[in-house]
């Protein structure tokens, strides 16, 4: 309703000074609408739910499948025949973009495509907000992460067709390796550096146990460029957020060597969003080099379902050449969770929850230190605000595989913890890695990992503490009679 039609309603129906308090609120609401749609950035505090459903109400309405006089003889009008999925997506059912661009406008869709936009201009303003300020364009893409990367290597490659090799800093996950192959690319993998360290071990011990912490083996790079030639190398994809041991790539070292040799970077920040420590880096290796894009998880960072990935820059024409490469439409399922997710949240809300992950990562940390000192193991060096490592060293035996920890923790309802043995090897795609799983051949420690990502409660840690010592004297007593 606007001004005209509540002038409309003849006093039988309501007292007037009834409907004025009514109408108050109303233009309050739309108030706060105005003030979003022109200023584009997230509110400081969260939105209600019902104002959020309000204001996707109004934007769907404006696609042409909710027009109550629409009449479509085209091949896609938007039809929705299971009222459960129509409710689910909130009558939005065109998608975004269009054949040639993720960004392009709909003439059916004036709602969805105003939905699209408003997204990604907020999740720009938390970007810059939450520690990357110089960060210019960010957009949502409705391909999870590895997808993402791939059509963001195949964008760069648009523009430099004679290169074909991609330089890679190992790290032990599938989905960012596969991109490079998904994309048609060669990948060149750089395994990382181990630099010794001492470490206080148990009480016990005399003397101080050496162990290791990686570190990104820059000289390899440049040595490897300077093998192939800078021209035949698409980019170097480098990698922020991934499990402990490993920790984040020296992206200030990586984005100078770009810089230097007129490379394109690409950094995998799946899960650093969250983290103000890879926010810093991504900031700071943009300042001192070269970031042409850096890609997250919209689920790991933003807490909705699974899908959608964000593409964001420092200057805006590698993001749009992404957005350009996009075939066909998209859909509009994860700018939409992104967009009611940001809302609920506001800047504030978003921020807090920054605060309590860290604040419960230090909880964890301090529990596994104390765990491992009981089990004679310890927690390994790594710079890592988000996972943590704890060493299995004395839980070797022959007679069970370290594994049957992390299935005993299944069975617990433990989820996420991983177990490297770090005696296995895998070959994906033709290319072997040698203790797969531990992002280096030469680590030899074996450990597990835990995480703290966003949304966890202390509760959670303080479960996983107590069911991870039970399990490791189970373990004991069970496989090694001790």
């Amino acid at each position: 309703m606007n001004d005209t039609t509540l002038k409309s309603i003849a006093k039988s129906l309501v007292p007037e000074n009834y409907l004025a308090l009514a109408n108050d609120a109303r233009q309050e609401r739309d108030k706060q609408i105005k003030v979003l749609l022109e200023q584009r950035k997230l509110p400081l505090s969260g939105w209600s739910e019902p104002m959020i459903e309000y204001m996707i109400s109004e934007l769907a309405l404006l696609d042409t499948n909710n027009f109550p006089s629409r009449c479509g003889v085209g091949e896609r009008e938007g039809r929705v025949i299971c009222d459960l999925v129509r409710r689910r997506h909130y009558n939005f059912a065109h998608g975004i973009g269009r054949s040639g661009n993720l960004m392009d406008a709909q003439p059916k869709a004036a709602g969805s495509t105003i939905m699209s936009n408003l997204t990604n201009n907020l999740v720009r303003d938390l970007i810059c907000s939450i520690g990357i300020p110089t960060c210019t364009k960010a957009i949502v893409v409705p391909l999870a992460t590895g997808m993402t990367v791939m059509l963001t290597l195949r964008a760069i490659h648009s523009k430099r067709p004679t290169s074909r090799f991609v330089l890679w800093s190992r790290v032990d996950q599938q989905s960012c390796f596969k991109s490079i192959v998904a994309a048609g690319l060669t990948p060149v993998i750089i395994d990382s550096l181990l630099a010794s360290e001492c470490c206080e071990t148990d009480r016990t011990q005399t003397q101080h146990e050496p162990v290791s912490t990686f570190a990104t083996d820059v000289v390899a790079f440049e040595t490897k460029i300077q093998e192939l030639g800078a021209e035949h190398i698409c980019c170097i994809l480098s990698t922020t957020s991934c499990f402990a041991p490993r920790s984040s790539d020296d992206l200030g070292a990586l984005s100078k060597l770009c810089q230097n040799y007129d490379i394109p970077h690409v950094v995998n920040n799946a899960y650093g969003l969250q983290s103000s420590y890879f926010c810093h880096q991504l900031n700071q290796g943009s300042r001192v080099g070269r970031i042409d894009a850096f890609i997250q998880s919209t689920d790991k960072n933003l807490l909705v379902p699974v899908g959608g990935a964000i593409v964001a820059g420092f200057q805006n024409d590698t993001v749009e050449t992404v957005a350009r490469l996009y075939p066909g439409r998209a859909s509009c399922s994860q700018s939409l969770d992104v967009l009611m997710t940001l809302l609920s949240l506001g800047l504030t809300g978003y921020r807090e929850l920054m605060k309590t992950r860290q604040e419960m990562h230090q909880m964890l940390l301090e529990g596994l230190t104390e765990l491992a000192k009981t089990h004679n193991e310890r927690v390994l060096p790594c710079r890592n605000p988000i996972s943590i490592a704890m060493s299995l060293g004395t839980f070797q035996t022959s007679s069970c595989r370290l594994e049957v920890i992390g299935s005993m923790l299944q069975k617990r309802g433990v989820s996420g913890c991983r177990i490297v043995s770090t005696a296995d090897s895998k070959t994906i795609d033709g290319h072997s890695f040698l203790r797969w799983g531990s992002h280096s051949s030469r680590t030899t420690v074996p450990y597990l990992t835990a995480s703290v990502s966003l949304g966890i409660e202390r509760k959670e840690v303080t479960i996983f503490l107590a069911k991870l010592d039970e399990v490791l004297r189970k373990y004991r007593t069970k496989c090694m009679g001790a």
